[in-house]
């Protein structure tokens, strides 16, 4: 029987995969304009606990090839506690191609590039990353954790491992007063950092973050969807990645969604933004349709 510690969380595209939860909440759990773990204290779950829900899992879905690990960060265990799991997990689905997790860039900081590669031969091959903004002020606004320098070597540790980064950005989280260097800072970033997938977010506040998240900001004056999307025009302006990047803009937040490659589809994005401009509000996924 599995019995899940809630509110669980998993990214959009690991809906139909097995979700194993190896930690409770998220280690860092001070981002300001996230309120997913607030309820939560961060815990390492027991192994001989996750073995058995993995059992019942395997019996259950004997075909499954793909295995999500939350919660929020569970790259945070202890390298030699998390290689056991990524054994178990092999050990008890014999079509398993894909292991993945979210992360932050103190997770890969706090590990070795060994031991970052011990985890991939162990079959851990996708992390999703919270990159949110390029500029240093704004992440220390949101109280992120890292700088920029320390990001970019977190990615960088990541692409030597051969783990792929699924890496998000949030726009809109500089307001009106910071969107030049949100998105300038975010684009030099995203171009010093090896990575394989990149989608955009809409900044969305609950009450219960709103208050601490404005509190760092002298003034903040959120962007309406049409500034949104000059936003992300200009950041897609300024990519030119070390290697080729899949990106989305389809998360339930974004008033349009967009898909392409880059840099290879830049322009056609870029047209696609300047024709939702012209069009307004009606060339955009109604408000109704949006959520987190």
């Amino acid at each position: 029987m599995i019995h899940y510690s809630f509110p669980l969380y998993r990214p959009p595209a690991e809906a139909d995969n097995i979700i194993i939860q190896a930690t409770l909440g998220c280690s860092h759990n001070r981002c300001s304009f996230c309120s997913m773990y607030k309820s939560k204290r961060y815990a390492i779950r027991p192994l001989n606990e996750i073995q058995q829900e993995i059992e019942a899992l395997a019996h259950a879905y004997p075909h499954a090839n793909k295995v999500f690990l939350a919660d929020g960060d569970a790259l945070a265990l202890p390298t030699d506690h998390l290689a056991k799991l990524l054994r178990l997990l092999k050990t008890s689905f014999p079509r398993l191609s894909r292991i993945s997790l979210y992360a932050t860039a103190q997770n890969f900081l706090e590990k070795s590039v060994d031991e970052l590669k011990e985890l991939r031969s162990g079959g851990l091959s996708l992390a999703y990353f919270g990159i949110e903004s390029g500029n240093n002020e704004l992440l220390c606004k949101i109280d992120k954790g890292v700088n920029t320098d320390q990001m970019i070597e977190a990615l960088n540790r990541a692409h030597e491992a051969n783990i792929k980064i699924s890496a998000t950005v949030i726009l809109g989280i500089g307001g009106l007063e910071y969107t030049r260097e949100h998105f300038s800072d975010t684009a030099k970033l995203i171009n010093a950092a090896p990575i394989t997938y990149l989608s955009t977010l809409q900044l969305g506040l609950e009450e219960g973050t709103k208050e601490r998240f404005l509190k760092a900001f002298d003034s903040f004056t959120p962007l309406n969807d049409l500034q949104i999307l000059h936003e992300q025009r200009e950041f897609l302006s300024l990519i030119n990645p070390p290697q080729k990047i899949i990106f989305r803009s389809n998360h339930a937040s974004n008033a349009l969604h967009l898909a392409g490659t880059l840099p290879k589809d830049s322009e056609k994005l870029i047209a696609q933004i300047d024709d939702a401009l012209r069009v307004g509000e009606g060339a955009m996924v109604p408000r109704w349709m949006r959520g987190f």
